[in-house]
């Protein structure tokens, strides 16, 4: 379905005023036949030419803002509702727009396009204001169509902001309830029915979203916000940042032994930790330290994640979740248990969590846990499980 282009109307041109005199100069050169000129350059135009001319002139007239840029959205990707196809965008300024032909089409109106269009709406609002319905607000609202250029290029267009469409339906819908739609509208107040039920249950502006694809581009841009709040551009020094009751507190959990004397860990305790506190800090923050963060032959991080949170944001957060995991951890009496207030507290973020009542069975604990492959085959073995050990502070980066 193609955006309908802007209707350029006839205006009678100004006339000059008495005082001024006709050039004598231009006068001359009329007489000579160059007047014939611009008649002559627009017949020689293609009727394209010709309309893209009278388009340019009619959106100069129209709006004295730019004309905004769609940046999500084309003809071929309508929002559907049942066998309603309604050509939809997403402005560069973040609003939804349908277009105005295709607002017209599924409410079961003849469409027309620029002035026409409007002016067919706004009499219909109009019409339905003067049974007594409250139609101000949404009036006004039609009379203001919003000029847009498509993806593609080409002619402008009109749209409406997509919350217009339920407030339309709303109307008919109630003018029939009303008694005042008339017969010959009846077809209007179905197509509404169809309407409601089908953006009833997801807002319109989720279907817009759904339907044009911005639904990708809004979540991109909502994470590259958090990235940017918590990830520095530059690497940060190194300082303490887990404190001892954390570890301590995981290996009395865990059943095993603790060491004041070293800072030595497995490599399980760091997985733990990623589990823990890097996967729960933000959406996405885990994933890009890892990417920003370098590694040596071995395939080890060469500086500690943490180093590269932001001093703000990133980094006190870090702390607060580390402290809010501790406490959770002092208060508990078995590793389960504190697995359950960790996930209510501070779920992992692109997980679904289990519903309560469900049972965690072998499978969900050693999901839940992250370590089944390094740890030894009893959960609860005093011992530490069998690996090579590393600095957890010098050596092992997740910490």
């Amino acid at each position: 379905m193609e955006d309908e282009p802007l209707e350029d109307k006839d205006q009678p041109a100004e006339e000059a005023p008495e005082q001024h005199q006709k050039n004598p100069h231009a006068a001359a050169l009329a007489a000579l036949g160059a007047s014939k000129g611009g008649k002559a350059r627009a017949a020689n135009l293609s009727p394209e030419q010709r309309q893209e001319i009278a388009q340019r002139a009619a959106a100069a007239r129209w709006s004295k803002e730019p004309i905004l840029r769609a940046i999500c959205g084309s003809p071929d990707r309508p929002l559907r509702i049942g066998d309603i196809e309604i050509p939809c965008y997403v402005l560069e300024d973040g609003r939804r727009v349908l277009s105005q032909r295709g607002l017209q089409t599924g409410i079961g109106m003849s469409h027309g396009g620029g002035r026409v269009g409007e002016e067919r709406m706004a009499a219909f609002v109009a019409s339905l204001g003067s049974k007594g319905l409250s139609v101000n607000e949404l009036a006004a609202r039609i009379a203001r169509p919003i000029l847009f250029q498509p993806m593609s290029g080409g002619r402008s267009a009109f749209g409406y902001e997509a919350t217009v469409l339920p407030d339309i339906c709303d109307l008919v819908l109630e003018a029939r309830r009303l008694g005042v739609l008339g017969g010959q509208r009846d077809h209007l107040a179905r197509q509404c029915e169809i309407l409601v039920r089908g953006f009833a249950r997801v807002g319109i502006i989720a279907l817009v979203d759904e339907a044009t694809g911005y639904q990708d581009v809004r979540a991109r841009d909502a994470l590259a916000v958090i990235l940017e709040r918590f990830i520095s551009k530059e690497l940060r020094p190194w300082v303490r940042t887990f404190p001892p009751e954390f570890y301590k507190e995981m290996f009395r959990l865990r059943g095993w032994e603790y060491s004041e004397t070293t800072t030595a860990r497995p490599g399980v305790v760091g997985k733990l930790t990623d589990n823990l506190i890097y996967k729960r800090l933000a959406p996405g923050v885990r994933e890009e330290l890892r990417r920003l963060t370098p590694k040596d032959a071995k395939g080890r991080f060469k500086t500690r994640l943490f180093q590269r949170l932001t001093e703000n944001t990133g980094h006190p957060k870090l702390r607060e979740l580390v402290a809010s995991t501790t406490s959770l951890m002092v208060i508990s009496d078995n590793w389960d248990q504190f697995m359950a207030f960790q996930d209510r507290a501070h779920p992992e973020y692109g997980k679904t969590m289990l519903l309560p009542g469900v049972p965690t069975g072998p499978s969900r604990r050693s999901e839940r846990t992250v370590d089944a492959a390094q740890a030894s085959d009893s959960e609860h073995k005093p011992s530490l499980p069998s690996s090579r050990p590393v600095d957890s502070e010098q050596q092992q980066p997740l910490e």
